[in-house]
């Protein structure tokens, strides 16, 4: 063989060589990056499965994917059900072992994010890979295996409600909630806690209980101090019996108040569905009045500590609660309670409401219902205001030259197109002033001296006093009601409305408020609620001096000779009103609304007592809780 041809052959097989070393080379290359990819698709397989809450689709070593799954729901329980985000981060691989970094981000209750690092090794088993389970905890470096977070919850507390010169109306105070572990109670001692409270059905609910299983509390009631003190002995020793002391706004006594200012209680599952990243199951919340429509302002954002059940010292994740703000007010808890004692007066099942007014500012100083339970009538109510409407038909009168001394009429009876309009109870003046008219609130006078008024005549003078406007804004309750007064749709619409019939409507706080505004000199939006500030202009609105004046005079007349005798003399000074009596038949039954409206020193006020018997009005219904109003108020 030459040496040419044994070069040839050399370098030939060299080459053979060198290209057998390079594929081995690139299939090693090959086979660790396979390695590599399948490692760090396990380990993303199983952030993946921890964020959806998955964890047996993801692969381990050491134990089973259910096994798994079901560690993580007890060491996680507490942390709730809120958004958890993941990701990998810091994989390295060694042969057939790796680690990697789990970035965990968890919201927790109040929208509080809980974010740890998370290191996990995983290993090779078979064709596979999977997380190693050793004798240690796979959801965070510092739990045990077997161990659990833990959440103690500080609710913070409530803000308040507050009134003028950040006087106490709904303060934080002790309550008592309590329930009972079907687990622990007994027949008897759930037939004893119903003797005790008064609330039945708890020996079926505990029956029901174990028979099912259920591990549930039941809740029974919850105390102000003094009743659960009147009654603690009964209740402390019962089996299975739990007293839990917390705080929240309490008024001076459970009337006060309401409904205007409404109640705090626990979550509804509406509110939890309307609004579940603000509520959760346990809570307890404003349900109503101005505790429900100022939650937002009220509630607390709760404080939460979590830990290690193994190590309950060692806080994993802090932060303090937040105090709920408080809400202004402008409600006087004596004018409150002076108005609330004095519907006290009527009988009982009356329907009616008081408020009353600052005349300087416009701020509401109280605003009472009868009954204290169910609907807002105060603010919200709507109601034919009958002749306190005639304070604005006067105005327009009085506006359009009528003098206060001419002398108008007054017939039993006055027809307009053929409808007859009379005079309460049939009366009849002999040769009266318009003064006089307005004083003994004669509707025939009022109903003859408005038939000229224009279709918008009426509606373009109550919309100086406000009728017609969105109080909300101003007033800072929802719904809040200025009142409705529609352009005439002919002689007998606006003789109906004259005298506050037919289709006006008003609020008794829309009547204060007119009484007010003739007090003050000028039309003033009434307001509520100062903090948060409300919107709307309050820029006082003047009226016309010399017409307030001699309405204000008529007013006071009224008092002294006419149909608001029972007010004269009360304690306090001088008072200025006018009776109201809105007749309706509805249903085969004839009945009124009884009104009294006006103002004594700085207090304008309004009484309405609905729903009275035919042949009662302003004079003889709504006078008297206007006196003991005033008497109690003079008095406080």
């Amino acid at each position: 063989m030459s040496a040419r041809t044994v070069l040839a052959t050399t370098t030939a097989g060299l080459m053979i060589a060198a290209g057998a070393g390079g594929y081995m080379l690139w299939n090693e290359r090959s086979e660790q990056q396979e390695l590599d990819e399948a490692a760090r698709n396990a380990a993303t397989s199983f952030a993946s499965a921890w964020s959806d809450r998955t964890l047996d689709r993801a692969n381990y070593v050491g134990t089973e994917p259910a096994a798994a799954a079901e560690d993580f729901r007890t060491t996680t329980a507490q942390l709730g059900n809120g958004n958890v985000r993941t990701s990998i981060s810091g994989f390295e691989r060694n042969g057939n072992r790796a680690t990697a970094v789990v970035n965990v981000a968890w919201t927790v209750s109040g929208g509080r994010t809980f974010s740890w690092v998370n290191p996990i090794e995983l290993e090779k088993s078979g064709d596979s890979w999977g997380v190693v389970a050793n004798n240690r905890s796979l959801w965070h470096p510092k739990l045990q295996a077997n161990d659990a977070f833990v959440v103690d919850l500080d609710s913070g507390l409530r803000g308040e409600i507050r009134g003028r010169d950040n006087a106490a109306i709904m303060t934080n105070q002790s309550v008592y909630d309590i329930s009972l572990d079907p687990t622990k109670a007994t027949l008897d001692s759930a037939r004893r806690l119903e003797n005790t409270t008064g609330v039945g059905g708890l020996r079926a609910k505990v029956t029901a209980a174990k028979a099912s299983g259920s591990k549930s509390t039941i809740d029974v009631i919850t105390y102000r101090k003094d009743d659960y003190e009147e009654r603690s002995s009964g209740i402390r020793d019962l089996a299975g019996a739990i007293v839990r002391e917390r705080k929240q706004p309490l008024a001076a006594n459970r009337t006060f108040g309401q409904p205007l200012l409404g109640a705090v209680g626990p979550v509804t599952a509406e509110m939890l569905k309307k609004d579940p990243s603000t509520y959760r199951s346990g809570m307890f919340a404003g349900t109503s009045g101005l505790q429900r429509q100022y939650d937002g302002v009220l509630l607390p954002k709760a404080g939460l500590k979590i830990s290690a059940r193994s190590q309950p010292d060692a806080v994993l994740f802090g932060a303090g609660a937040q105090d709920g703000k408080n809400l202004g007010t402008t409600l006087d808890p004596k004018v409150q309670t002076a108005a609330e004692k004095a519907l006290d007066s009527l009988p009982e099942g009356s329907v009616g409401a008081v408020v009353a007014i600052d005349v300087p500012t416009g701020g509401i100083l109280a605003a009472a219902n009868a009954p204290t339970y169910g609907l807002e009538r105060a603010v919200t109510g709507r109601y034919s205001p009958g002749s306190t409407f005639k304070i604005v038909s006067a105005y327009e009168l009085l506006k359009k030259g009528l003098n206060p001394d001419t002398k108008v009429a007054c017939p039993q009876e006055t027809k307009i197109d053929g409808r007859a309009f009379r005079n309460f109870e049939g009366e009849t003046l002999g040769d009266p002033s318009f003064r006089d008219d307005f004083a003994h609130s004669c509707n025939t006078a009022f109903v003859n001296s408005t038939k000229a008024f224009g279709a918008s005549d009426l509606q373009r003078a109550a919309s100086l006093f406000g009728f017609g406007t969105d109080l909300s804004k101003s007033v800072g309750v929802n719904g809040a009601y200025s009142g409705s007064v529609p352009a005439s749709a002919g002689p007998t619409d606006t003789a109906a409305m004259t005298i506050g019939q037919g289709r006006i409507l008003a609020s008794p706080m829309m009547i204060a408020s007119v009484a007010a505004s003739i007090a003050r000199g000028s039309y003033v939006p009434p307001v509520l609620v100062t903090s948060p500030a409300q919107g709307g202009d309050r820029t006082p609105k003047p009226l016309d001096a010399g017409i307030v004046n001699s309405i204000r005079q008529m007013m006071r007349l009224t008092v002294t000779d006419g149909t608001a005798t029972l007010v004269e003399g009360v304690p306090g000074g001088e008072v200025h009103a006018k009776t109201g009596t809105a007749e309706f038949f509805e249903g085969g039954k004839a009945g009124a609304h009884a009104w009294l409206a006006g103002w004594q020193g700085n207090v304008a006020f309004a009484v309405l007592v609905a729903d009275v018997p035919a042949g009662k009005g302003g004079g003889t219904v709504a006078a008297p809780v206007a006196r003991d109003f005033l008497s109690l108020l003079a008095r406080s």
